[in-house]
């Protein structure tokens, strides 16, 4: 469910934001793909009947994450960046590895990958990853 929204066109994503009252800040009105995952949880909660805030939560953060997130908001945080299509490569199979240890330490590292990426191909990062990077990295050395 956590990509119900993701081939939406970017005309609907920010009505259904507007209709759910979404807070959409300058960068996601530039780039409104950043908010599937947000607008996946409100299609998830009208319709398909998802009540739990905890899965609500871990749709609403797959992409950006955000600091405080609980378990499951990590797991899908994750797993969405780690799943198999996403590539083989050494450094994706360490971070499977990390995940398997140290879930917060795999957000951190998780983050660290999409902001390596970003920066490559010169788009605008989110500060909500910076965040959730900063967030993650101080809860992982905290365990």
């Amino acid at each position: 469910m956590h990509d119900l929204a993701k081939f939406f066109p970017p005309k609907k994503l920010l009505k259904i934001a507007k209709e759910a009252k979404l807070e959409v800040d300058e960068i996601c009105l530039k780039s409104p793909h950043l908010i599937h995952a947000d607008i996946s949880a409100v299609v998830a909660q009208q319709e398909f009947g998802v009540k739990d805030p905890k899965i609500l939560d871990a749709i609403a953060n797959h992409t950006l994450g955000i600091p405080g997130m609980g378990k499951l908001s990590c797991v899908v945080f994750v797993a969405d960046a780690l799943e198999p299509n996403r590539g083989d490569n050494a450094e994706l199979n360490a971070m499977r590895d990390t995940a398997k240890r140290n879930l917060y330490k795999c957000v951190q590292q998780t983050s660290d990958y999409s902001l390596k990426y970003l920066v490559s191909q010169q788009k605008i990062i989110h500060p909500r990853t910076i965040l959730t990077r900063n967030w993650a990295l101080t809860k992982a050395k905290n365990i």
